[in-house]
């Protein structure tokens, strides 16, 4: 996770990831504290992961992006290492407001990382530059 990520938001990923390897749930008191540090994105979030709308792509490069399904139906490619959503809740509540950390593309991509839920999608080096230069508006698929 980048540096940009606020402490206290970080470890309360990280308190996920350890609860739910324990107990396959995420406890009433961590589920508080991410409403708490994310607000109502929290939520939201938390049902795109029981949706499973999260896949990280990834290339032989090495190279991955992750890509989240919007409650629009939209897939939305999100770039977790700068915090970027292409999403217009991003650019308003986290960019121009300023009242939120991460949009709930960005924070369902954390969650599924930290609680193993998320979809793996392998594809070529030019697929994934296509995503990238978002020639395509739909899931690539392999």
């Amino acid at each position: 996770m980048a540096p940009v990520l606020s402490n206290v938001a970080e470890e309360l990923l990280k308190e996920v990831k350890k609860a739910y390897q324990e107990t396959s749930q995420i406890p009433d008191e961590l589920l508080l504290a991410l409403k708490f540090v994310f607000g109502p994105s929290a939520l939201h979030a938390l049902d795109l992961v029981d949706q499973r709308s999260v896949t990280c792509v990834t290339s032989p490069s090495g190279r991955r992006v992750f890509q989240a399904m919007g409650s629009s139906g939209r897939l939305y490619t999100c770039y977790s290492a700068c915090h970027y959503c292409p999403c217009p809740a991003f650019a308003f509540c986290v960019l121009r407001r300023n009242d939120s950390l991460l949009c709930k593309h960005i924070l369902a991509t954390y969650l599924s990382q930290a609680m193993g839920l998320c979809q793996e999608l392998a594809l070529s080096d030019q697929q994934l530059t296509d995503i990238l230069l978002e020639k395509t508006g739909e899931k690539v698929e392999a």
